[in-house]
């Protein structure tokens, strides 16, 4: 007997919560694929899945090794950090020199060099980089993501920030892991495209809000702060100022209108429409 050769499809972050629903979904659909994690022994345990060790986005001899005869791959960013941009080159090199044909990148709605949110900057220079080598790609561009709304409260049941009556088109990760499954099983046919995926509807804080006192079964109210009033209200977890600038950023690009815009990606690539905040709050209370 021979061994079986090793899947060309490769995702990265499957012990995460997108990458993770991604796996799934091709191992659902009969598709081998290899996982690239820093764990092994935390990877899904999934059909036709093989774990691969790679410690890390930065570990360019990881990433040749985890990569090795791989045709197509799910690159989910990595987790936000001062030199993230750094980490994303380093992987993007690395997988031009393993051979891989076609990269499909999770990047952020509105990514552009002067965007409000300061971690879509990093997303349009990891694009750039990802084009400068010529790579087939498709990038993901997803807007915040409906999942993580009940983070924005605080312990008093108050969302805080600099978003005026600005709105973003909150978008839900089981639909951000459908289009990604759609685009992976036949990744042919949409190379080169850019899909900005988002929710159905585009909500002001206030009517997330309204959203998630139904869902939760207690008030939840916004409260409208200014740019130096958001950055004082965060002082006090100490984290480093780039982070801080994110955090804050998420506010003012929804003031800015950069994320109200409502596209019919989700739909074109599901083949139905997508999954309303309501619905995904709804779902995660069980």
């Amino acid at each position: 007997m021979t061994e079986s050769p090793e899947p060309t499809l490769v995702v990265t972050g499957a012990t995460g919560r997108l990458g993770g629903r991604v796996a799934r979904r091709l191992a659902e659909r009969g598709v081998p694929q290899r996982l690239l994690v820093r764990s092994p022994e935390r990877a899904p345990k999934l059909p036709g899945a093989t774990a691969v060790r790679c410690g890390d986005f930065g570990d360019r001899e990881a990433v040749l090794r985890g990569l090795a005869g791989a045709r197509t791959v799910l690159m989910v960013s990595a987790s936000e950090s001062a030199d993230r941009l750094a980490r994303h080159r380093t992987f993007v090199d690395a997988a031009a020199e393993a051979g891989v044909r076609h990269l499909v990148y999770v990047s952020f709605y509105g990514a552009a060099p002067d965007a409000a949110f300061t971690l879509a900057r990093d997303h349009f220079h990891t694009e750039e980089h990802i084009r400068a080598h010529g790579l087939t790609c498709t990038f993901l561009r997803d807007n915040l993501y409906a999942d993580f709304v009940p983070e924005f409260v605080g312990e008093d049941g108050v969302i805080r920030g600099p978003a005026g009556r600005g709105r973003a088109a909150f978008v839900a990760q089981d639909d951000i892991a459908d289009a990604a499954t759609t685009v992976l099983t036949r990744p042919a046919d949409h190379a080169g495209a850019v899909y900005d995926l988002t929710g159905p509807e585009s909500l002001t804080l206030e009517e997330a809000a309204d959203a998630l006192s139904e869902a939760l079964g207690r008030t939840v109210s916004y409260r409208p702060e200014t740019i130096e009033e958001a950055y004082a209200s965060r002082a006090a977890y100490g984290a480093p100022r780039w982070q801080l600038d994110a955090w804050v950023s998420t506010y003012t690009a929804i003031a800015a209108g950069q994320l109200a815009g409502v596209t019919d990606a989700v739909p074109r690539l599901t083949g139905r429409p997508a999954t309303p905040l309501a619905d995904v709050l709804r779902a995660a209370r069980g």
